[in-house]
């Protein structure tokens, strides 16, 4: 056996002691090696052992094989992963074990073609894989690899091997093959914690949260991350409510505890619903648990602040974040920009190259866009635009031409919007169809609208929101007879118009609305707070926006529908259940009407009350009367 320069080395004295007699040294025996080797506390001593070992050529001795895999293992676990591999490089006739643990090394650390190989030269040498071989190649699979490791693992009947059946179900987890997975999984006889864990991952990772649930429920035992693995599906697939609630049964229990991918997966289940008294309890929680507050927990604050609409604790947050990272920065930008503080944002783009030296990223200019659009910042937000190929090389996606699509649509550049739709490099979306829409309606651009309408028409879209502008506009130009053709397009298609939702949270506790909503408790309550502030805002001035409502009813009708709007019941609710002069933060699913935004302004200035009101777009800040938009959404 050849040997190498990293184990050219003197002998430790201390634990490999020699004695001279007669000219010769004395060796400790080869099981005291074995045990040298399991407990050398560093490289340096492990190098030591490894030169005794070699100058008595106890590595080519057949009756002492352990000392080669000892040596490959503690290399590895010292983190010397190319000593571990040079050494099985340098192996005579490797056995199945030094295979194994070869291949398993590679595998841990990323080195999957490495690892690939050395299975390759394992079956060439004809020695018959094992468990523990399938075991470690697994972890390097990919989905295409996988299926021809899978035809191996049947060919030398370990098919139902539960370790083997666990690393199979991991890897088609992953690659989102549920079908598979699910098969390997049903075949097991015994399911371990980490192929169940497994299992709802696939499930949660496809969306399919109600299998997942059922999964995780039917589990014996449950580790941390089959908690966080659950909880997360929920936040991920639009369930934050099942997610805090699944939060709080965990906290109930007493065990495992939450760790950090825990909270974080829980802040996001609150920045999703609003839920800022609940999301300020898991900061304090983080604290009092010593949970660590490194870079990801604090994003995660730093998000979960900004969108349940307290800007300044996120920027608490921010200051006080340890070594941030880009996604640090970006989550603070897209909080200003979130909020209408379009400077700021931009402020801290410049700050954020000139302090730190970080390069900007795709999800950086997303919020640097929305930034200059909802400040109505054409100048800067085209300058950033084309800026991002020319300076920084990054081609803009989609999110990017919506970003400025929205400026110029919002700000009444209508044509040249259109254009730059027309023109994309990459094919516009709904999304992107939407905000142009909406311009035009804002704008009252019936010509583009209907150019646009007629065209989508034609184009088989299924976004609900589409047909609902589309009707807009053909509502707003005065023509019933597309309206009427919109909404049999809809009926033919199956499309439902997505329901407005508005909630607010009172005492910890998350209160949902829908439009002419009487499920709650307090409805009586609420509708006669409703009537009062009707009455109040109309001695203000205010008319009623019947145009916003497409339903062919009288206007006294239209009038009744606008006041029964999802985010003027929680409105009424905030108002009844919370002290006079405190805020109310509301929080909805879909875009403000322009005829509730008018009625938040005036409640604000009759009642004294700061109102903090998140739509789909953006915050609006409703103060005495005015609104921190400018009318500008």
């Amino acid at each position: 056996m050849a040997t190498s320069p990293l184990i050219a080395t003197s002998l430790p004295q201390t634990q490999l002691a020699t004695t001279a007699t007669a000219g010769k040294s004395r060796l400790p025996p080869p099981e005291k090696l074995a045990v040298l080797i399991d407990k050398s506390k560093s490289v340096d001593e492990l190098l030591q052992i490894h030169a005794t070992i070699l100058r008595h050529s106890l590595l080519l001795h057949p009756r002492y094989p352990v000392l080669n895999l000892k040596l490959h293992r503690a290399y590895a676990s010292h983190g010397k992963i190319r000593h571990a591999l040079d050494l099985f490089h340098h192996t005579i006739d490797p056995d199945l074990f030094i295979f194994t643990a070869a291949i398993n090394t590679a595998s841990i650390n990323g080195l999957h073609d490495e690892a690939f190989l050395l299975y390759i030269q394992l079956l060439s040498s004809e020695i018959v894989p094992n468990e523990f071989t399938f075991s470690s190649i697994l972890k390097s699979c990919s989905t295409d690899s996988v299926k021809a490791i899978h035809s191996h693992v049947l060919k030398f009947g370990l098919g139902l091997d539960p370790y083997v059946a666990t690393g199979l179900v991991d890897v088609y987890a992953k690659g989102g093959y549920v079908i598979s997975a699910q098969k390997v999984f049903d075949r097991m006889s015994e399911r371990s914690l980490v192929s169940s864990t497994a299992m709802i991952t696939c499930y949660a990772k496809q969306g399919n949260v109600d299998a997942a649930r059922a999964l995780f429920d039917r589990m014996c035992e449950r580790d941390i991350v089959s908690w966080n693995v659950m909880i997360d599906g929920y936040a991920q697939h639009g369930f934050p409510s099942d997610a805090l609630m699944l939060f709080q049964k965990l906290l109930a229990g007493g065990t495992p505890k939450p760790d950090e991918i825990t909270v974080v997966a829980t802040l996001s289940a609150c920045s999703q619903i609003g839920a800022l008294e609940t999301g300020r309890w898991i900061h304090v929680f983080i604290k009092k648990n010593r949970i660590r507050l490194n870079v990801k927990v604090c994003t995660a604050l730093i998000d979960m602040y900004s969108k349940c609409g307290s800007l300044e604790e996120a920027s608490l947050v921010f200051n006080d974040t340890p070594r941030k990272d880009i996604v640090a920065w970006n989550a603070m930008i897209a909080g200003y920009a979130l909020h209408g503080y379009s400077q700021d944002a931009l402020k801290l783009f410049d700050e954020m190259q000139g302090i730190t030296g970080l390069q900007p990223t795709d999800v950086t200019f997303i919020g640097t866009l929305q930034a200059c659009a909802h400040g109505g910042l054409v100048n800067e937000g085209v300058r950033i635009f084309e800026s991002m190929e020319q300076e920084y090389g990054i081609k803009p996606k989609i999110e990017h031409y919506g970003c400025l699509v929205s400026l110029l649509g919002r700000v009444g550049q209508l044509n040249r919007a259109y254009e730059i739709v027309k023109n994309m490099k990459i094919e516009a979306d709904s999304v992107l169809w939407s905000s142009v829409l909406g311009s035009c309606k804002l704008h009252g651009d019936f010509v583009i609208g209907k150019e646009i309408a007629e065209y989508l028409i034609g184009q088989s879209i299924n976004n609900s929101g589409i047909y609902v502008l589309l009707s807009n506009i053909y509502a707003s130009a005065g023509d019933y007879e597309g309206v009427a053709k919109v909404r049999n397009l809809m009926k033919e298609k199956g499309i439902m118009k997505e329901p407005g939702v508005s909630t607010i949270e009172i005492d910890n506790k998350v209160h949902e609305f829908r439009a002419g909503d009487r499920e709650h408790l307090e409805s009586k309550e609420i509708y006669t707070m409703l009537r009062k502030m009707s009455e109040r805002i109309k001695s203000h001035g205010y008319v009623p926006n019947i145009n916003t409502v497409l339903q062919d009813l009288g206007e006294t009708e239209k009038e009744q529908s606008l006041q029964v709007h999802s985010e003027r019941l929680a409105i009424a609710y905030g108002l009844i259940s919370t002290k006079p002069g405190s805020p109310l933060k509301i929080f909805k699913n879909l875009r403000v009407c322009s005829d509730c935004h008018t009625v938040t302004k005036l409640i604000s200035k009759i009642t004294g009350r700061k109102i903090i009101m998140r739509d789909r777009n953006r915050f609006h800040h409703f103060v005495d009367g005015s609104c921190s938009c400018g009318d500008f959404w």
